[in-house]
Formats: C-alpha cells, sequence, structure tokens
C-alpha cells in the first residue's frame, strides 16, 4: 500500500509529465486519476507548446462566459495543423469554431429548426426505432451497445431532421468518425487523409441534396436544411460554403457525442448496479440520471479557445494569441463544485455540468440529445433490467470525444 506522502509525489509527477500530445495509453481508459492530479498541483497547466490546459470547473466556466476575449474562431490555430485543406474549410467555417457574426446567424437558423414542438413532434417516431432496436436484441440475445444501438438512433434522427434519404444514410457515421477524428490533439498522416476525403465525398453529396431541395423544399418546421436554405432568402445569408459545412457539422454535433451518452450511460449504470436498481424501482428518476450521465462520463472531454489579448485565467498571466484548452471532463469532477465527485449518483442535485458547454456556444441541439438519451436509455434499461457487459469493452480511442466503439451486452431476460 503507498503512503499519503508517495500518492502526493505521484500525483505532483502526473502534473508535471502531463502533455495532451503524447499520452499514456491508460489516459484513454481512465484519465481522472490524471485530471485530479492537474486540478490539485497545475490547474493551469502549460503545455510544451505554450498552450494552457484548464481542469477547475470555475476557470472553465469563465472562459465559456466571456467570448471576446476567449475566440472560438480557428483560422490561425488549425491553418498550420490542416492547410489549405477540405478540414480547414469545414472546421473554420462551422457553428462550433466561431465567433458572432457568423455563429449568431448560423445558430438561429439552426435553432429555429430545434424548438420545443419541433422536437416533440421526433419523439413517436424515436420510441418506434429504439423499440424495433430493442426487439432486435431480445431476438438475437446478444447486442453491440454502440454498433448495434447507440449509433444507430442518433444517426436516424438527424437523417430525418436533413430529411437525408434513407436508403442514402450508409456513409453519414463514417463520414462524422473521420472527420471528429482528424480534431484529435496529435495526429497521423492517415488520419488526415481519412478526414479530408470524408469533408470532401460528404460535401459532394450535400451538394446534390441540397440542389433537391431547392427544386422541392420540405416543412420549414422539421427539415433543417430547408430552413437553412430559406434563411438565405430572408437576409440570414449562408455562402454555399457555410450552408455545407454547417450541414456537416450538424450530423457531427448530433452523431458521436449523442452515441457516446447513450454508450457511457449504458455502460456506467451496469458498473453501478445499485444506481442501475434506483432506476428501475423509480423511473422518474430517469432525467436526473441522464445529467448524472452527462457530468459523469462526459460525452465530449474538451473545449478550444484563444485569448484575444493578454489576460489572466486562475492568477497565471496569459499572452494575446494563446490557445487554451477546457478540459470539460475534469471540470465536470471538480471537488469544489461536486460533493463526492468519483461517484455516480443518479439523484445529484444541483447538477450543474458543463458538458453541453456554457453561454453563447452552449451546445444548440442539447434538448434533441437529452429526449434521444432519455427514450435510448430508459427504455433499454426499463426492457432488459438485468443486462451485463459480458466481455471487455472496446474504448474508441479518442481524447476529446469519450465513449467506446464497441461493447458486447447479454440483454437478459425481457422484463415482463
Amino acid at each position: 500500500m503507498s503512503s499519503p506522502d508517495t500518492d502526493v509525489t505521484d500525483a505532483r509527477a502526473l502534473a508535471r509529465d502531463f502533455d495532451l500530445r503524447r499520452l499514456q495509453p491508460s489516459f484513454y481508459a481512465n484519465p481522472y486519476p490524471v485530471y485530479h492530479a492537474l486540478r490539485t498541483h497545475e490547474p493551469v497547466k502549460r503545455m510544451p507548446d505554450g498552450s494552457l490546459f484548464l481542469t477547475r470547473y470555475h476557470d472553465v466556466q469563465a472562459v465559456y462566459r466571456d467570448p471576446q476575449l476567449f475566440s472560438s474562431d480557428k483560422q490561425v490555430e488549425f491553418r498550420p495543423r490542416y492547410g489549405e485543406s477540405p478540414l480547414y474549410e469545414h472546421h473554420t467555417t462551422s457553428l462550433v469554431f466561431n465567433d458572432p457574426p457568423l455563429h449568431t446567424r448560423v445558430r438561429k437558423l439552426i435553432a429555429g429548426a430545434l424548438t420545443a414542438r419541433a422536437i416533440a413532434a421526433l419523439e413517436p417516431a424515436l420510441i418506434r426505432l429504439v423499440d424495433g432496436l430493442l426487439d432486435a436484441a431480445a431476438a438475437r440475445g446478444q447486442i453491440d451497445l454502440i454498433g448495434d444501438y447507440a449509433s444507430a438512433i442518433p444517426v436516424e434522427i438527424i437523417g430525418n431532421l436533413l430529411d437525408v434519404p434513407r436508403d442514402e444514410r450508409a456513409p453519414l457515421r463514417g463520414w462524422s468518425l473521420a472527420i471528429l477524428g482528424a480534431l484529435e490533439p496529435s495526429l497521423t498522416a492517415q488520419q488526415l487523409e481519412r478526414g479530408n476525403r470524408a469533408v470532401s465525398e460528404f460535401t459532394a453529396y450535400l451538394q446534390g441534396l441540397v440542389e433537391q431541395r431547392r427544386r422541392a423544399p420540405g416543412d420549414p418546421q422539421h427539415d433543417v436544411l430547408t430552413r437553412l436554405i430559406a434563411g438565405e432568402a430572408q437576409g440570414e445569408r449562408l455562402s454555399a460554403s457555410e450552408l455545407l459545412q454547417n450541414c456537416i457539422f450538424i450530423l457531427n454535433a448530433g452523431h458521436e457525442t449523442t452515441t457516446n451518452l447513450i454508450g457511457n450511460a449504458l455502460v456506467t449504470l451496469a458498473q453501478w448496479p445499485d444506481e442501475r436498481a434506483a432506476l428501475l424501482r423509480e423511473p422518474a428518476l430517469l432525467d436526473s440520471a441522464v445529467e448524472e450521465c452527462l457530468r459523469f462520463e462526459s460525452s465530449n472531454q474538451l473545449g478550444n479557445r484563444m485569448t484575444t489579448a493578454a489576460t489572466e485565467i486562475g492568477g497565471v498571466a496569459v499572452a494575446r494569441g494563446t490557445p487554451v484548452t477546457l478540459c470539460i471532463g475534469a471540470a465536470n469532477r471538480d471537488p469544489q463544485q461536486f460533493m463526492e465527485p468519483d461517484r455516480f449518483d443518479i439523484r445529484r442535485t444541483p447538477n450543474r455540468h458543463l458538458a453541453f458547454g456554457f453561454g453563447i456556444h452552449q451546445c444548440a441541439g442539447l434538448s434533441l440529445a437529452r429526449l434521444e438519451a432519455r427514450i435510448a436509455i430508459g427504455r433499454f434499461v426499463q426492457r432488459f433490467p438485468s443486462y451485463r457487459i459480458s466481455a471487455a469493452p472496446t474504448r474508441g480511442g479518442r481524447v476529446r470525444f469519450r465513449g467506446f466503439a464497441a461493447v458486447p451486452c447479454e440483454p437478459g431476460a425481457a422484463a415482463g
């Protein structure tokens, strides 16, 4: 057994040696000991490349609160990373990596199609989809929680929002994984090539879809693509590139993070059987259980900003033009904000996590993600109350997006 002094020494070493571009394999399985060491010993960590890595809740929230001082625009930061490439055009044109006024225009159009009424209208089809997936799992007696379940749900929902013909949806998941994979802190030439090819193929596909929709518009109350196109005629003008790249963004934003939310939640509930039993006894706890899943295993672990002027973060002087990484996963385990942060507690209140960000860049689709999670998690647990993970899950191998690539599962007997 290690002594307290040894533990402190080890934690200091973890914090001192941390480099986001040179991570140990153990970090991908469980980054939380490293986050804890950083919060304790170097909460405003200077990386070897000069960027900062923030792990305290109040520091991360303070950056979110000031979008003028901490810019989301990535043109300067991404040019040496991607060069003049499809990935560069995509990531510097999409909603998430931009400041007002482009951010304001695009967000207004997307949010206008994701009203409470529009989201509620998606629920019956979502329930049918989920129940069909559960029926298939019951018939097989086994299920991959990711490939057979979690990933199928957001692709279907986003496909419906953009009104992508069902027989043309097969490439969507692969394109999304390749594009988001190119946001990892350290990239291989293969990841870059896959990401650039995915943007090119997806853009080419969308050009045809946009032309079809111009000729035959859908219902702008439910069809996000029609709404984006119609918005151009109403003065909220998007260039051709802005329109295409933000359609890609809508798929990406709604796909992997929601897949991870559902998968992480079902694995976590299996690992905390008392909490799963409580949810089975009290289905009214579902909403708070989803929020705790978002906090405990945040699908999106990292955010990025760039300082537009000299400032100070947590007592550390920061020069203009400094890249800042916001560690959402660490902030959501900060003991200064959450009592017993490493305990999974589906009754936790208050639970002001940052899984959806904060401020003007808070996720525009958060209500939709919550709906998908409530239905996917709640109906799975009620249908298969004794499900078990039947073999070691395979991690997704990402730092920014935390989730699984595969989770073998035996559903067990269905509830009567």
